[in-house]
C-alpha cells in the first residue's frame, strides 16, 4: 500500500474534515489536546469559510472548522490548520482567523455572553519557537507582570504543534498523541499500517482514507500538483537564504574595507593632501573633503 501525504492542504482536509471524518477528529482532538482523555462528546464539521459581517473586512478560510461539545456541556468552536512553510504574515494570520471567529460568533441583537470560546489548532511542519524545548505550546491571555488569567474560561486559546520536534519512532510510541502525529509525519513513507496502530478503529480509518489506491485519477493530480508546489516554495526559501547570507558576507566585507580606509585617511589628513592620500588610501576625494570637514565639526 501507499500512502498520501497528510500534511498536504487537500489530504489534510480529506482526512480529518470530510463528512465521514468526524470519529478521526474527535480521536485526534482528544489526543492532541485533552491527552487523550474522551473530552469531546459531540462535534459537528462546519464550513471553513470565514465571510466579513463588514462590508471591506478580509475573507479568510481555514483547512478545519468544527464546533465540540465537551463532557461537561461546555461548547467551542475549533479551527485547525495545517502550515508547511513558515511564510512572511503566518502568526498574525492565526491571531487574525482566532479572532474573527470568535466574533463572528454574534448576530445583530446577540450578548456578549453568547460567546463561546475559540480554540486555533495550528500544527506546522517547521520550528515555530526553537527557543521552547515542548511540542505543543498553548496561548491564553494573560495579566503581563503577574500573568493572571484574564478570565476563567480561555475565550482565544493559541495551539501550536510542532512537528519537527516530535522525534520518536514507531516502537517508541506510547500514547494516543504519540501515534497520531506519527501517522502525520511519516504516512507516506510506510506500505502497510502497523499494527500498533491499527488497533485505533480511527486511526485505521484515517490511514484508508490516505490510501493511495482508494482515490481517483483527479485527486491524485491534486495532490501531486500541492507537493510540487510545496517543494518549490521551500527550494526558493533557501535559494533565497543562502543569497541573503552570501550578500550579507559581501556588505560586511566592503564595509570593514572602507572602514580601514577611512581610519587610515584619518591618521594621513594632517600629513598629505587629498590626492595623495587618495592614491594612499583608494578612497575618493569626495570622500577625503567630507572627512576634513567632519574633523573641523569635531575641532
Amino acid at each position: 500500500m501507499r500512502f498520501i501525504n497528510p500534511k498536504t492542504d487537500y489530504a489534510f482536509k480529506k482526512i480529518f474534515g470530510s463528512e465521514q471524518s468526524q470519529d478521526i477528529l474527535i480521536s485526534f482532538l482528544n489526543a492532541v489536546l485533552y491527552e487523550g482523555n474522551s473530552t469531546i462528546r459531540e462535534l459537528e464539521i462546519l464550513n471553513p469559510h470565514l465571510g466579513p459581517r463588514i462590508r471591506g473586512f478580509k475573507d479568510t478560510y481555514l483547512d478545519i472548522k468544527a464546533t465540540i461539545i465537551d463532557s461537561h456541556g461546555q461548547t467551542e468552536t475549533v479551527i485547525i490548520e495545517m502550515q508547511v512553510l513558515n511564510v512572511e504574515g503566518f502568526q498574525k494570520r492565526i491571531l487574525y482567523n482566532a479572532a474573527k471567529t470568535y466574533s463572528n460568533q454574534l448576530a445583530i441583537g446577540d450578548g456578549y455572553t453568547d460567546l463561546q470560546p475559540v480554540i486555533a489548532l495550528t500544527i506546522v511542519d517547521f520550528e515555530m519557537f526553537p527557543e521552547l524545548d515542548q511540542l505543543i505550546s498553548r496561548f491564553v491571555l494573560k495579566e503581563r507582570t503577574y500573568l493572571t488569567d484574564y478570565s476563567s474560561i480561555y475565550d482565544i486559546e493559541l495551539v501550536f504543534i510542532e512537528l519537527p520536534k516530535f522525534q520518536k519512532e514507531l516502537p517508541d510510541l506510547e500514547t494516543l498523541m504519540d501515534k497520531w502525529l506519527y501517522f502525520l509525519k511519516a504516512a507516506r513513507k510506510l506500505e502497510s499500517v502497523p499494527p500498533s496502530m491499527e488497533a485505533v478503529p480511527e486511526i485505521q480509518k484515517a490511514f484508508a482514507i490516505a490510501n493511495q489506491a482508494n482515490l481517483n485519477a483527479q485527486e491524485l493530480d491534486e495532490l501531486e500538483h500541492q507537493e510540487i508546489f510545496i517543494q518549490d516554495q521551500r527550494n526558493s526559501i533557501r535559494k533565497a537564504l543562502s543569497q541573503g547570507i552570501e550578500q550579507g558576507i559581501e556588505q560586511g566585507i566592503e564595509q570593514g574595507k572602507l572602514a580601514a580606509q577611512r581610519a587610515i585617511a584619518q591618521q594621513l589628513l594632517g600629513v598629505l593632501d587629498d590626492e595623495a592620500i587618495s592614491r594612499t588610501t583608494g578612497l575618493d576625494l569626495e570622500a577625503i573633503a567630507q572627512l576634513r570637514i567632519d574633523n573641523s565639526l569635531n575641532s
